[in-house]
């Protein structure tokens, strides 16, 4: 029987490595693969941004959205993907907030 417990014991004990083996893969994965969809998007914020004249009414906000997608840019060039992801994010994020803070405003001068 004792025999039968070291084995069970290994085979639990090889089992933990493999789940936290297979966890840390998992974890980087995401700062593995370049971050093309977060990118894209990104890119599609600001120039909606654009659209909406955010240079006008949002000028802070959509200069902050370009440093970071140009941060982002160049993150992607140097394969720092996790960091290039978060901001190509934040990128987004604050183009959002520029073309709403925008198409607020431009409303308000057309009432």
């Amino acid at each position: 029987m004792a025999t039968v417990d070291k084995i069970l014991n290994a085979l639990i004990g090889y089992g933990k490595s493999l789940f936290l083996l297979m966890l840390l893969l998992v974890g980087t994965g995401c700062a593995s693969t370049p971050p093309v969809q977060e990118m894209s998007d990104a890119r599609q914020a600001v120039q909606a941004a654009r659209e909406v004249h955010a240079e006008r009414y949002a000028p802070i906000s959509l200069s902050e959205a370009e440093r970071l997608l140009e941060e982002a840019t160049r993150q992607l060039q140097a394969k720092n993907y996790r960091k290039a992801r978060e901001n190509a994010l934040a990128a987004k994020k604050m183009a959002l907030k520029a073309r709403h803070a925008s198409s607020s405003r431009e409303e308000k001068e057309r009432e």
